[in-house]
């Protein structure tokens, strides 16, 4: 008679355990903490701004202790708000003139030039590039404030001009031009490696077939990057757009002329004390910024 053979038990079967029970439980001990850091630090404050946005609160006075809810009011006064309108069309300025134009320009025109550059030229160029990026705000804001203040200014010593007050005479140029010099280094670095995904055999045979340096770049070069240069204006585009290193050089001086979106808001926070409002400006950013997140990535997904 033959024997009858007994098969081991399932792993993880003895008392009731679970098959895959442990792995599950080892992974939750690595998820919850980070899903804590993101209940604290991101949903808790995004829920705690939208309840304010929907009151009176203010940081003094009789709506700081007792804050009224008033709906969407807020909501209606800074659509109908003119500081607000002005606060947006500077920010879209600043987007538009320093991200996709200065940076995206600049960053392709300093990665196309440094293809054929020197080693050494191109570790020079790299290199002054780089420090313009990870060198701090403060610092970063302090040193365009020396460069063209109006008495002592470098600018105003190379050009004599001397008393001439740039910033003052032309708040938003030179912001924009402040955060082209701070942000290419982004784009370099992407446009850098997106052309070095570029077969150089096809811009061979386009130099063969006659095509001139400027055909080869609009013909080979551009179409074949495109997806690198709208993901480099969508992450510099969102990034500019809520930038707050501004008030670090001219804290929305003269009289509200330099004022971006976040300054703004900051103003009307904290100096202005009415955060109920300040919080309702705050979620139309945020649907701003999801807007053109959006925007772009539908323009993405039609261009792969």
């Amino acid at each position: 008679m033959a024997q009858r053979t007994e098969l081991p038990p399932a792993r993880g079967s003895l008392d009731g355990e679970v098959p895959g029970g442990g792995d599950r439980r080892q992974g939750l001990a690595f998820v919850v903490p980070a899903l804590l850091l993101i209940t604290v630090f991101l949903i808790l404050p995004a829920l705690w701004t939208l309840y304010l946005g929907l009151t009176d609160y203010r940081l003094t006075g009789v709506q700081a202790a007792h804050p009224k809810v008033v709906g969407t009011a807020n909501y209606t006064h800074a659509l109908g708000d003119k500081d607000f309108r002005d606060a947006l069309g500077r920010t879209l300025l600043f987007v538009l003139g320093s991200a996709v134009i200065g940076q995206n320009v600049l960053g392709f025109v300093l990665a196309w030039a440094l293809r054929s550059a020197r080693r050494w030229a191109r570790a020079l160029v790299e290199t002054l590039v780089l420090l313009a990026w990870i060198l701090p705000g403060v610092v970063v804001a302090w040193l365009w404030i020396a460069f063209l203040k109006d008495q002592g200014g470098t600018l105003d010593a190379i050009l004599h001009t001397p008393g001439r007050d740039w910033w003052f005479d032309h708040p938003m140029g030179s912001l924009i031009v402040f955060n082209v010099w701070r942000g290419t280094a982004f784009s370099m670095m992407l446009f850098t490696a997106a052309l070095s995904s570029v077969p150089p055999s096809q811009l061979e045979s386009a130099r063969l077939a006659g095509a001139s340096g400027w055909q080869q770049l609009r013909d080979v070069v551009l179409p074949g990057i495109r997806g690198h240069i709208l993901t480099n204006t969508l992450l510099i585009s969102l990034w500019t757009f809520n930038d707050f290193t501004p008030y670090l050089i001219t804290k929305g001086e003269p009289h509200g002329a330099s004022a971006v979106l976040p300054v703004y808001i900051y103003l009307t926070a904290l100096p202005g004390e009415r955060l109920g409002f300040a919080s309702a400006i705050s979620l139309i950013m945020l649907v701003i910024n999801l807007l053109l997140a959006l925007a772009y990535i539908r323009i993405l997904r039609r261009r792969a």
